[in-house]
């Protein structure tokens, strides 16, 4: 009874996180800790327990019976820290304010709806400028007030979290895959049309290092506009990189090259400093936090 009393939170804490996430590096960016620190923390459970908690099956953490167990235990322990969390703020419902959040614009047309559906439930008072940009908007000069970026910031003022690696693939309509061809290899590519927002040059270096040798003539219609890229590509004009959760989510869509392994880029979760004493702007980086790990 004893050693159930002194259990440490932060113990207890990583052992969720990590039993969810399924994986300790999941983990590790969902708590915003290195992957060592946590994978100290579950071996320490596991060792005020004396008990295994994880199985290592390939490259995947699966849980042992008494950790799947322990789990049922937990869970609502998690669900009492966040709403304690929420507490602590201050009760979310009477958290008010503008709170300006920049993101690529298709992050803020097609990613970010579900998260703002959540932060108008928690915090029905709170307003929300959404500023979609593909360009990075600089934090220090209070262009916005969250970022969520592909690069981690530098400036030493700037609180950044890796909250997700993200996963990309390449799309086309399947209008456009009848009529040019299915693509058997990535030497395939260089006989497709290719949409992209920006320059298409970035684009062409980026690829060239996986194997992808594109050209300007793969080019012939380009745009800006990453929200305006996605709509030719459902159109039926060409094929485009695209986050996974997106591609997988269109009708009409179907995913080039399915046996290639994932375009893969970073996601950054960036905030001024002054996150330790605003309550809105804390509240809604917690919660893109969660929501972009998950």
């Amino acid at each position: 009874m004893n050693n159930s009393l002194q259990m440490d939170w932060n113990h207890l804490r990583a052992f969720l996180a990590t039993a969810e996430q399924g994986s300790l590096s999941a983990a590790a960016r969902h708590l915003g800790l290195t992957q060592p620190t946590l994978s100290r923390q579950v071996a320490a459970l596991e060792q005020e327990l004396g008990v295994l908690l994880f199985e290592r099956v390939g490259r995947t953490l699966v849980l042992t019976q008494l950790g799947a167990d322990l789990l049922e235990h937990t869970r609502p322990m998690g669900l009492a820290a966040t709403q304690i969390s929420l507490t602590a703020l201050g009760q979310s419902q009477s958290i008010e304010g503008l709170v300006r959040i920049t993101a690529s614009d298709v992050m803020s047309a097609f990613i970010l709806p579900d998260l703002l559906r959540a932060v108008q439930e928690q915090a029905p008072k709170l307003r929300i400028d959404v500023v979609a940009a593909n360009d990075i908007r600089d934090l220090m000069r209070r262009e916005a007030d969250i970022a969520i970026r592909h690069v981690r910031p530098d400036q030493p003022d700037l609180i950044a979290r890796l909250v997700q690696e993200a996963e990309g693939y390449f799309y086309a309509s399947k209008s456009y895959l009848d009529r040019a061809g299915r693509p058997a290899s990535t030497s395939d590519l260089a006989d497709h049309d290719f949409i992209g927002p920006g320059d298409p040059e970035r684009m062409i270096k980026f690829l060239n290092p996986l194997g992808i040798h594109l050209g300007p003539s793969n080019f012939r219609l380009q745009t800006q506009s990453g929200v305006v890229a996605w709509e030719y590509v459902k159109q039926g004009f060409g094929i485009s990189p695209m986050s996974a959760q997106v591609g997988r989510s269109t009708p009409g869509i179907e995913q080039v090259l399915p046996a290639m392994p994932p375009i893969l880029f970073p996601v950054w979760l960036t905030c001024h400093r002054e996150l330790h004493t605003s309550r809105r702007i804390r509240l809604v980086f917690d919660l893109l936090s969660d929501f972009l790990s998950r």
